[in-house]
Parts: structure tokens; sequence; C-alpha cells
């Protein structure tokens, strides 16, 4: 497989559960491209303002938090390493706590001022996929090529409750109830809703295997690399 020598910024968008963060790891392999999981990075703001007993309305408190924040994103031979302030919280910021919490401060004005710049430095180099919810449409409005990948929220629901077992033992009922108020608050904030982007490739997952999905996508890679 031979793609354009210039190198890509490609941005995957989408809600929970729609299988981005796997398809985003396998993608960005196959490629031999990095691969930035964004949501990660308000879960650990959202992490930091639970230990520090900050409420999402606080926003003069989650503008002081942030400035306090070092948050790095590592990939390496052993997977991919989330660290807040030096801490390794790959496993904290998965909690269910943490993700309502997450969709709470994204939509505060100041925490996505914060993680825009800090998301648009690590997109200077290209040669990545950056997974999220506004990858396309705030955050890389001219990327190179952008996806929004979705599912009926039954299955979507479905994969996060595996994803979860081993976490708390949330029911499956619990599980959607959760997603969907989730895809509620974040489809109808005002402040970078949850949409595709006008030009963005919409992938219905429903149907398919996550290797359908990434075929699917490397298929659209090339035919922007070796136009007709």
């Amino acid at each position: 497989m031979k793609f354009s020598s210039q190198p890509l910024l490609i941005t995957i968008d989408g809600p929970a559960g729609a299988g981005k963060t796997t398809v985003g790891r396998l993608l960005a392999d196959r490629l031999r491209y990095r691969y930035v999981d964004t949501g990660s990075l308000y879960r650990c703001v959202a992490l930091a303002a639970i230990q520090r007993g900050i409420q999402a309305d606080e926003d003069e408190k989650l503008d002081r938090l942030c400035r306090d924040l070092h948050i790095e994103l590592k990939n390496g031979p052993a997977g991919n390493r989330t660290l807040l302030n030096g801490e390794d919280v790959g496993l904290a910021i998965r909690t269910p706590e943490v993700t309502m919490m997450a969709s709470a401060v994204s939509a505060r004005a100041g925490v996505r001022k914060f993680l825009l710049k800090v998301q648009q430095d690590l997109g200077h180099a290209k040669s990545a996929v950056f997974e999220g919810r506004d990858m396309g449409t705030v955050v890389f409005p001219k990327a190179d090529v952008k996806f929004f990948l979705d599912a009926a929220p039954e299955v979507r629901a479905f994969r996060r409750y595996q994803e979860l077992k081993g976490q708390g033992g949330q029911s499956l009922e619990a599980v959607e109830t959760e997603m969907r108020r989730r895809d509620a608050n974040d489809s109808r904030r005002d402040l970078a809703p949850l949409k595709p982007a006008p030009d963005a490739i919409v992938l219905d997952a429903t149907h398919l295997s996550i290797h359908e999905v990434v075929d699917t996508m490397v298929s659209h890679i090339e035919r922007f690399s070796h136009p007709s």
C-alpha cells in the first residue's frame, strides 16, 4: 500500500462506543502514524477536577486548574500512556464518574480553549490520526481527511458495556442510559456540538467489523492520496 509522501492529518469524530479508539489505533498502526486519543485530555481535566472537588460549572476554578496541569500522551511499544502531572492515569480516567465529568467539563469555554492549543500543538507535524468529538469541526477544520464514525445506540452501548465489564459491574441498561444522556449533552451544547464536519466521510459501523471499518478508511485515504 502506497500513500502520498506528504504527511497527512486524519481526524475521526463520533459518539461514544462507535469504535473510534480501536479504529484510530489500528488505522494509525496501518499508516505508521501517531495516534492521539483527544478524549483522554478531557478525561484528565475531569479527573483532576474531581480530585480537587471542583464542580463542572465552576469556571474560574477550572481555568486555574488547567493552568496547573501538564498532560502528556505517549505512544510506545507497550501501548499508549496518558500522564497527568507525571502520573500514569490510563485506568483512572476510564471510570463512569470521570466519563460523565469529562462530558460536562468539555462544554466549558475555558477548558476547551486550554485543550484546543494542546491538541493543535500535537498536530503540527501531521502524520497523525486524531480521534475525538470535534476534531474535524473545531480543532482541525483543515484536516486532510475527516471521518465521522457512528453506529446504532444499542450497538454502541453493548460495545461499551463489554469494555467496562471489569470496572464496576454497570448493567447494560445503565450503560445505554448514560450513553444516550451523554450523546444528548454533547450534541445539544452550544460550544462545539458533536456533529459531522460538512466535508467528513460518514461511516455507519453498526454492521461492520472493526477491520472492515479500517479497510474502508484506508480506501478513502488512498483515493485522497492518489486522486484519479
